[in-house]
């Protein structure tokens, strides 16, 4: 349980316990996972070979454990860049530098995306404004290119269909991404297709934030998402393919954090692995 706090500005008690995620250093693995559903957090854990903390508070859902050898920390956010934002901030308060990746869903919005598969973000259309009380508006979003690199790998590994692209944020499920729920009519309807047209290849709730951070921070963080909706046909996922995608979602995950942690190895004191260095894995 948090402690006494005596400052307004940085909300952590005495042994620099987190108040919103209630995690404090020591904690908090290097290695990260981010996900929205705290089921999904559930389910990260159920893939530890060992769990050694669980905490819940508020919506965040926590859990530390180690993964074939690699310690981990997985966090349920909750829906949305704002809680993402308080997530990522008291995180990093506790493990700096961590690399951070999302698993998420997502919604696909080019002709040939198929349900089910995934989308690795390069860098991400900021449509929320929660980064925005960090960095200019025309501040890219990128992601770590090691992540990306390593998500790939850790996609074709698992046989698993991927794109590679543009990701938009939008700060809402329905009127943000032009659905018009019953009495409650979009203001942009268009937005789907306009943004299809720019080349932006999927839609969801958190990644500006997290790869804006990620730079802001000095962290590596990435974003890989499973397809549960098609926009250009308006199809929606079903639980089958909900479930196995959710799984490859989250299996390229963790694996993209053992292969990061393989590039570390090689890299030395260089700013960037790249292939000539080749892996230990």
């Amino acid at each position: 349980m948090i402690g006494t706090i005596s400052s307004a500005e940085r909300v952590a008690d005495a042994e620099g316990r987190q108040y919103h995620i209630n995690l404090a250093p020591g904690e908090v693995a290097s290695s990260i996972i981010l996900v929205g559903d705290a089921s999904r957090a559930q389910r990260v854990a159920g893939l530890f070979d060992q769990v050694e903390l669980e905490r819940r508070n508020r919506e965040y859902v926590a859990f530390t454990g180690v993964h074939r050898g690699l310690r981990v920390t997985v966090l349920g956010t909750g829906m949305g860049a704002g809680s993402t934002e308080i997530a990522i901030v008291e995180l990093c308060q506790c493990a700096p530098s961590p690399v951070v990746i999302r698993c998420g869903s997502t919604g696909g919005l080019q002709p040939g995306m198929r349900l089910g598969e995934l989308v690795i973000s390069q860098g991400a259309l900021r449509m929320e404004n929660a980064s925005l009380y960090f960095v200019d508006p025309g501040y890219p979003a990128v992601a770590d290119p090691q992540v990306v690199l390593a998500l790939a790998q850790a996609a074709d590994e698992a046989g698993a269909g991927y794109h590679v692209g543009i990701t938009a944020t939008a700060p809402g499920f329905y009127g943000a991404q032009g659905r018009s729920a019953p009495g409650f009519p979009a203001r942009d309807p268009q937005i789907v297709e306009r943004l299809a047209a720019q080349g932006v290849k999927n839609l969801e709730m958190e990644a500006s934030v997290l790869l804006t951070l990620g730079t802001v921070g000095n962290f590596r963080a990435g974003a890989v998402c499973a397809i549960y909706a098609t926009r250009v046909d308006n199809r929606f996922i079903d639980a089958d393919t909900k479930d196995a995608a959710e799984l490859a979602c989250i299996s390229a995950g963790l694996r993209a954090l053992h292969l990061v942690a393989a590039m570390d190895r090689r890299r030395g004191d260089r700013p960037l692995w790249h292939p000539g260095l080749g892996l230990d894995l």
